[in-house]
């Protein structure tokens, strides 16, 4: 697998990406990269329309694709409070009973918290309209804020996600509403009950306002966390170099990965990769679903 490129992180429309799963295999493929997971936020809707299309685009199976999701948990942050983590899970069962419900209460509940906020931000005035936006999501999507920031933009309220993010959607601004996600270890029980493996995504990512300490990550690992995440967008080379070594001293599996939204970010496919020996670490302790191609 030398020279292979493997992007674990990914989203489509399912979640708050901008391509479609089918559009997703077509950027990964034509930007040369070998290897996508698709981790869309509690859903795995996208699942079978991305097989499809690694099987239309890529029958020879040079081009590789990693069911997975990023579930939104709570975890105590080290410093004496909860904050919100991302873990990443691949190659799990996605009939698994207990995974089912606890996705299905995501979703339920982002897309309350999404009208919302649409509603309130109507109500003060905000050219959007909850209904059409709830309308756009698809059956599956948990929906979320970037649909919400899209809205903005499109009446031309701010410029950008971002720029939605930080005035008017983000932690401390005031049309921002909490949810009430998964406990981190029950989310890595979950998914080790259903086959797969688990990923802490850019944990020390304090541009978005939330990390965690090592102590931690190492709690974690010791409760059966498979891997975090090392080379991220948010992680600054520094903090890379730190992460690398916490890994090698839990004995975590170092990824990789872009975090790629389509338009919603500037991050393109493949901007950050995962070496091929962690990537079959990953695979080779995982049952729960086989990677496609």
């Amino acid at each position: 697998m030398m020279g292979v490129r493997i992007d674990l992180h990914t989203h489509s429309t399912e979640s708050d990406g901008t391509d479609t799963p089918a559009e997703l295999v077509a950027t990964a493929i034509d930007a040369g990269v070998d290897v996508i997971a698709l981790t869309d936020h509690d859903t795995t809707a996208g699942w079978a329309e991305a097989e499809r299309a690694v099987r239309e685009r890529s029958p020879s199976g040079r081009f590789r694709l990693v069911p997975g999701a990023e579930l939104s948990c709570s975890s105590p942050d080290g410093r004496g409070r909860d904050v919100t983590v991302h873990l990443l899970a691949y190659l799990f069962d996605p009939a698994s009973p207990a995974l089912v419900a606890e996705q299905s209460r995501l979703r339920a509940e982002r897309r309350a918290r999404l009208r919302e906020m649409a509603s309130r931000m109507a109500a003060d005035g905000f050219p959007v309209d909850p209904d059409a936006i709830m309308a756009g999501l698809p059956p599956d999507s948990p929906g979320g804020r970037p649909h919400l920031a899209r809205a903005l933009v499109r009446a031309g309220r701010v410029a950008s996600v971002d720029e939605a993010f930080a005035r008017y959607l983000g932690a401390t601004c005031p049309y921002y509403l909490p949810r009430t996600d998964t406990p981190v270890h029950r989310a890595i029980d979950m998914i080790a009950d259903a086959g797969g493996v688990t990923v802490l995504a850019h944990p020390f990512a304090t541009s978005r306002g939330q990390d965690v300490t090592p102590p931690v990550v190492a709690e974690l690992a010791e409760h059966g966390l498979t891997g975090i995440e090392v080379d991220h967008p948010d992680h600054d080379p520094a903090t890379r170099a730190r992460t690398r070594e916490l890994a090698a001293e839990l004995d975590l599996v170092p990824t990789g990965s872009s975090d790629y939204h389509g338009t919603n970010k500037t991050i393109g496919i493949g901007q950050e990769t995962t070496a091929p020996e962690a990537f079959d670490r990953l695979v080779a302790e995982a049952v729960g679903a086989a990677v496609v191609g």
